[in-house]
């Protein structure tokens, strides 16, 4: 089918993108403004009312969409049907969000606020922006009939990391409603708003909870210090011994084993992106990072394997001394994981540390993603960066993502189909941060990005 240079290119995209710029931002605005926190039991009604706002989103828009339920939260299944001989292609996102403290924004988190071209509220663009924007640019390619069949795939369980997702890829699978040619996930960051980036890569994840009790309640200090047990203290050792908090090393045998090592043109790679210490620490509001090499961050973040402690809790927290020993205590740790780690043999190896340094703490598996490593090379990926410069006009860089997104993983084993990202978020936009936005230059970008991936995608099969 012949395709009219005109109507697919950027300049007329960008004009079509400014006509319904009010209506993206107020369909957003209305998007972003239920608290989709799959993560709080409390916001289950909110999430089935972000199902059907997003059901009915897609069907105003011209898709086919229906809601499938899952043994959790459901998924949304969109279509823009053409023809059967034409390519497919099915683009991911996810609708649900991290939770949101009010007292810590200075902007409601769900009640998003318009403030110029930025767009200031939880989800804005982790991940409903993003999600957004793909959809008007794949209105655009069907209302102008461009030879190619575009799915969607909608998640509201990414954030607690997609447990029910593998089975209803499996279910729908069977059922003929995701034959597709490749995925395009839009759920990425770029390395800076100068520098696009596609990643090809994405770190696992294994967390834990450490937890220890020693008594029935705390205690004086003054009458039991120095018998008594004290959980937090003895949580703390096991930590220090695990890994060296200055320089992120980790310790314990089994950790690393398997994991990959980064080749030296990965590397080069990382290093052309423009990655740069001193605006990440700036993006991410960081005073101190481990290293100020280019290189070795850049590594740090992509490609290598991490321990990180979120928490500790137990013990007296208020203002001043409250001078007890504690009874109890808990410590929540996530490990990162590279191509080639299994999440459950690291759990498994940290465990038996945890257990020779101290047979009485319990040790819970808290969530497990495996790494996801695909190409950066071949049609999809090269339709994705000529997408890219074409809207934004830069050359982006091929990278690894420091998150995890366990449902990219599940597409990988269950369609066996090629997968590109391509992210539209910033550093500065917030993932998972308080004050978390989004930009309408993002979302314009964005919408003249996909629409000129999927015309190279329609001309791989004619």
């Amino acid at each position: 089918m012949h395709q009219d240079n005109e109507i697919f290119s950027a300049a007329a995209i960008r004009k079509h993108a400014q006509a319904v710029r009010a209506e993206y931002e107020t369909t957003l605005k209305s998007f972003v403004d239920i608290p989709s926190v799959s993560m709080d039991p409390a916001h289950k009604a909110d999430i089935m009312a972000c199902a059907e706002f997003a059901r009915n989103l897609l069907i105003a828009r011209g898709a086919s969409a229906e809601i499938v339920p899952t043994a959790h939260y459901p998924v949304l299944i969109g279509t823009f049907h053409r023809d059967d001989s034409y390519p497919t292609v099915t683009i991911y996102n996810h609708i649900d969000v991290q939770p949101a403290d009010p007292a810590e924004w200075l902007h409601p988190p769900f009640d998003m606020v318009i403030d110029g071209d930025r767009y200031l509220g939880r989800g804005s663009t982790d991940d409903k922006g993003p999600a957004l924007a793909v959809l008007f640019a794949a209105q655009y390619a069907y209302e102008h009939h461009l030879p190619i069949n575009i799915k969607f795939i909608w998640e509201l369980e990414e954030e607690i990391g997609s447990p029910s997702f593998e089975q209803f890829l499996i279910d729908q699978t069977a059922a003929g409603k995701l034959a597709t040619d490749s995925v395009v996930v839009s759920d990425t960051i770029w390395v800076s708003r100068e520098k696009p980036a596609i990643p090809y890569g994405l770190r696992g994840l294994q967390g834990v909870i450490l937890r220890l009790e020693t008594g029935v309640k705390d205690v004086h200090s003054g009458l039991t210090g120095g018998l008594a047990r004290n959980p937090i203290g003895e949580i703390a050792k096991i930590i220090a011994n695990a890994y060296d908090a200055s320089s992120g090393e980790v310790h314990f045998a089994g950790f690393a084993d398997g994991a990959a090592e980064i080749d030296e043109k990965e590397l080069e790679n990382f290093v052309a992106s423009g990655f740069d210490v001193q605006k990440f620490k700036q993006a991410h509001e960081l005073h101190k990072t481990r290293t100020e090499d280019a290189a070795q961050a850049a590594a740090s973040i992509w490609a290598r394997p991490t321990f990180e402690v979120h928490g500790i809790v137990g013990g007296y927290t208020g203002p001043g001394v409250k001078t007890i020993v504690p009874h109890k205590a808990e410590a929540k740790i996530s490990m990162r994981l590279v191509p080639d780690q299994d999440p459950h043999q690291v759990f498994e190896a940290f465990k038996a540390f945890v257990h020779s340094q101290n047979p009485d703490v319990e040790v819970i598996p808290e969530g497990s993603l495996k790494p996801f490593k695909g190409e950066f090379k071949g049609p999809y990926s090269e339709a994705a960066a000529a997408a890219m410069r074409a809207a934004f006009g830069k050359e982006p860089a091929f990278t690894r993502e420091g998150g995890s997104i366990g449902a990219v993983v599940s597409m990988q084993q269950v369609l066996q189909v090629p997968i590109v990202f391509l992210g539209l978020s910033l550093p500065e936009h917030g993932y998972h941060a308080i004050n978390e936005n989004f930009d309408w230059q993002q979302a314009m970008g964005g919408m003249v990005m996909f629409v000129e991936y999927f015309r190279r995608l329609s001309l791989l099969r004619a």
